[in-house]
């Protein structure tokens, strides 16, 4: 896929911040997925898949970790990450920029908290069993600088067509919009009230 000019007319310029931030939340929460995207400090690229816990407030993206993840190691030298996600059946994508923060807040981790985390940490006995009060829990909240994605307008058939016909004439398909959110925009605040 290639990266489309300002002038693409896919590219929808004129949606209200407030829609594509609705669009936007749908999307990251029917893809769940993140890969998750930091640099070593060697400076190489590392990306690992990573689930999105559920929105507490605002455009904020939450991620569980263990406290002695290399990534944690990687945020500390720089904290600047990319999330991209995609939607292998509807071709929607997301790809978020911004600032990672690392917490050990209790109060935040009993609220994010769900049992499935259990089986990624497992039961080493005492505090360390996987549970809300495990010390190797650790929250990571990326706080969005600016938001690429595209949202499919069209209806399934018409983007299987549109595949078809992009294959066959070389033009690229016109299956939806792709939108960005500036960092004035993710800090209105209907970006941080939105839930």
């Amino acid at each position: 896929m290639s990266d489309r000019k300002t002038s693409d007319p896919d590219r929808d310029e004129h949606t209200p911040a407030g829609k594509k931030l609705d669009d936007l939340y749908k999307l990251i929460d029917g893809i769940e997925i993140a890969m998750f995207t930091t640099r070593r400090p060697d400076g190489h690229l590392v990306s690992r898949p990573m689930a999105t816990q559920e929105r507490v407030t605002g455009i904020d993206l939450w991620f569980v970790t263990d406290i002695s993840s290399h990534k944690l190691d990687e945020l500390a030298t720089d904290p600047h990450v990319n999330l991209a996600y995609y939607h292998v059946k509807s071709r929607e994508w997301v790809s978020v920029s911004g600032i990672a923060t690392v917490t050990q807040e209790r109060a935040m981790i009993e609220e994010l908290y769900k049992p499935d985390w259990k089986a990624w940490f497992g039961d080493e006995g005492g505090q360390r069993d996987g549970s809300a009060t495990d010390p190797r829990l650790a929250l990571i909240m990326v706080e969005a600088q600016s938001v690429e994605y595209l949202v499919v307008t069209q209806p399934k058939p018409v983007v299987l067509f549109e595949l078809a016909k992009g294959m066959v004439t070389g033009s690229p398909p016109r299956i939806g919009d792709q939108r960005s959110l500036s960092d004035r925009e993710l800090k209105t605040p209907a970006a941080h009230e939105a839930r």
